[in-house]
């Protein structure tokens, strides 16, 4: 068997100290997490923030700058997240925009109201502490080779 991380993307965005998430109906339980989701054949991560962002929000994203790369391994060993966290604005708002199926409603909450929620994982909180203490990479770093031959 060939072990492969799930790679995904992440948006955190910070608007008048509230953070844009999402609450998501996940087998039966409402969690509070970053718009994220998997990385999709032929898509650079920045592009897959940008469509994850949309399309779990309505909002328009535009990453800034590369906030960490995190690895992640679920209670129960079985799968392993490696998450690509971008910060960034969020611009045009399409409210008409359907959204994914399990997001029950986008939502802006303070890092304390946050706290008192049920978490996704423990990569939301990890974002956005890692947000506030001032943590930025540029983009720089990302390359994508597919336009190269």
């Amino acid at each position: 068997m060939i072990w492969k991380p799930n790679v995904t993307v992440a948006a955190v965005v910070e608007r008048n100290g509230r953070f844009l998430l999402v609450e998501e109906d996940i087998a039966g339980q409402l969690l509070v997490n970053q718009p994220a989701g998997h990385l999709e054949p032929g898509e650079s991560l920045l592009d897959a923030a940008r469509r994850e962002t949309r399309e779990e929000t309505a909002w328009e994203f535009e990453p800034d700058a590369l906030l960490g790369i995190y690895r992640w391994r679920t209670r129960d060993g079985a799968t392993t997240y490696l998450r690509i966290a971008f910060c960034g604005a969020v611009g045009n708002h399409n409210p008409d925009l359907p959204l994914d199926d399990a997001i029950q409603r986008v939502v802006w909450m303070k890092p304390e109201e946050i706290r008192k929620n049920r978490l996704r994982s423990p990569l939301v909180m990890r974002c956005i502490d890692d947000y506030r203490r001032g943590c930025r990479y540029p983009l720089s770093l990302l390359v994508d080779l597919n336009d190269e031959t």
